[in-house]
């Protein structure tokens, strides 16, 4: 059947289909796509890397392909309807009407996973990874951070000015074997970050890549006030909460020490030095995060003893 589907296209056409530049298709399709050092992704999907422009991959899900498969994925599409869209994407479309793709849902709900009856293994995942127990006590009292019931993940929970919960980020609590699990938890808002909660005190916001950066951060220093995780490099969060919180002047760029995290710590500020913010740079003194830096401390520290 695949067979016949695919004679239905010359090679020609399925070379034009295949060779579809995925960045340029993405923004036509509605999303945010921005670059991340040597690859693309979008704000609505932080997991997905697109490379050499032609193929995509997600790592949340652990799937890829090209624009063919993409549109068969995240569109509903069928295998000709996916190539029949690319042909006319790049104007070489047949005499039969095309149908359009499926418009991307932007307001799906959030569903948060549902919780444990306890945070043993969230507790226990964080101290070994460094991070103090009443730093870990902060977040789980404010409702920030828990333990799903299924798979045990940390559960990081974005809130907006209301309170109500517009993002979670998921980070698994098993990881002997490499990196552990992390995504997104369906309906999330990155335009949400995961942040303390504000204190009109202070104009400066901290502004780090992932909750455990910050929660690492917050455990080298106790002093720390207004800060915002990111949950990747797309700065949607920020913005937000610049646009809640006018009484901040000041943003400290506390981004990864490796060489994505780099670059996008000078876009970001170069793009909010020209809004009139002062911005200062801060990374660890050793290893590519908060985290890693904050571990290679402790062991020193043991080794001193």
């Amino acid at each position: 059947m695949a067979s016949e589907i695919k004679r239905r296209f010359t090679d020609a056409e399925m070379q034009i289909a295949r060779e579809t530049d995925l960045p340029e298709l993405l923004s036509h399709l509605g999303y945010q796509v921005k670059r991340v050092g040597r690859f693309h992704t979008t704000a609505e999907m932080d997991s997905l890397r697109i490379k050499g422009r032609r193929t995509w991959f997600r790592y949340s899900q652990n799937t890829g392909g090209d624009a063919i498969t993409f549109l068969q994925q995240f569109c509903e599409k069928s295998f000709p309807e996916a190539v029949e869209y690319l042909l006319t994407f790049h104007g070489k479309a047949r005499d039969a009407p095309v149908p359009q793709p499926k418009p991307i849902s932007q307001k799906q709900a959030l569903s948060l996973p549902p919780r444990n009856a306890d945070d043993r293994r969230v507790f226990a995942y964080l101290r070994k990874r460094g991070i103090a127990a009443q730093v870990i006590r902060q977040f789980l009292n404010a409702g920030l951070l828990y333990e799903d019931a299924v798979h045990h993940n940390c559960v990081f929970v974005g809130r907006d000015e209301s309170g109500q919960a517009k993002y979670a980020g998921l980070r698994g609590t098993y990881d002997l074997d490499g990196p552990g699990f992390k995504g997104d938890t369906p309906g999330s808002d990155k335009n949400t970050g995961f942040s303390l909660p504000h204190d009109p005190r202070s104009e400066l916001v901290l502004v780090f890549e992932a909750p455990i950066d910050l929660m690492s951060y917050l455990t080298l220093h106790r002093d720390m006030v207004n800060a915002v995780a990111l949950c990747g490099l797309y700065d949607g969060a920020l913005q937000t909460y610049l646009q809640a919180h006018p009484e901040i002047r000041r943003i400290a760029l506390c981004l990864d020490a490796d060489e994505p995290g780099q670059k996008a710590t000078r876009q970001l500020q170069e793009k909010y030095q020209l809004q009139g913010y002062a911005v200062t740079v801060e990374k660890p003194h050793c290893g590519k995060d908060w985290n890693e830096y904050l571990q290679k401390r402790l062991c020193s520290r043991e080794r001193g003893r």
